[in-house]
């Protein structure tokens, strides 16, 4: 990533300021399969931002890896982990994603909420455990516009086709799937 997007990234998270405790929640595409999401073992949250999802995740009970190219959204996000008391669950660094997916352990579950880089959903797969679990949404060109950074129709489902597809969806410029290795 050019230096110049992430002080983009940087100005965002500065302008928006630090993310609240009542904000923490999963994704809204997660929200009705919260059930399938599980309660002990890993997490990789990609591009976690201020550390909403990941804060949540480990209120589940998860051990949690957050990643992002942002020194602020990291800064936030060990911050709300640390107000929330679980920042003994949570690991957050800095991470340029254009560089490919940091070597580490596999996860139980791996989220990715709008953050889209065909290049690593190989990586991504590879990292679950057997039976772990895949939650990615994306922009999509599906009901909007294309664009460099939208996934083409069936995009998903054809770029996780090793993984066992639990539930899916495509429109309004948003594609998700929800799928267990």
């Amino acid at each position: 990533m050019t230096e110049q997007d992430r002080r983009r990234w940087d100005d965002r998270y500065t302008q928006a300021g630090p993310a609240q405790a009542e904000s923490i929640c999963p994704p809204s595409f997660l929200v009705p399969h919260v059930n399938l999401v599980p309660t002990a073992g890993r997490a990789l949250d990609i591009a976690c931002g201020p550390g909403l999802a990941a804060v949540w995740l480990a209120l589940r009970g998860l051990n949690v890896h957050g990643i992002d190219v942002s020194p602020v959204a990291i800064q936030q996000a060990r911050d709300l982990a640390h107000r929330n008391q679980v920042g003994d669950r949570c690991r957050f660094d800095v991470v340029d994603l254009d560089e490919g997916l940091p070597a580490d352990e596999p996860v139980d579950m791996i989220l990715c909420n709008k953050f889209r880089d065909r290049r690593l959903y190989r990586a991504l797969t590879e990292r679950l455990t057997p039976g772990g679990l895949l939650a990615i949404a994306v922009r999509s060109e599906v009901g909007a516009a294309p664009g460099q950074f939208r996934a083409t129709p069936g995009e998903l489902i054809a770029s996780f086709a090793l993984l066992e597809p639990i539930d899916s969806a495509e429109g309004d410029g948003l594609a998700w799937l929800i799928a267990r290795r």
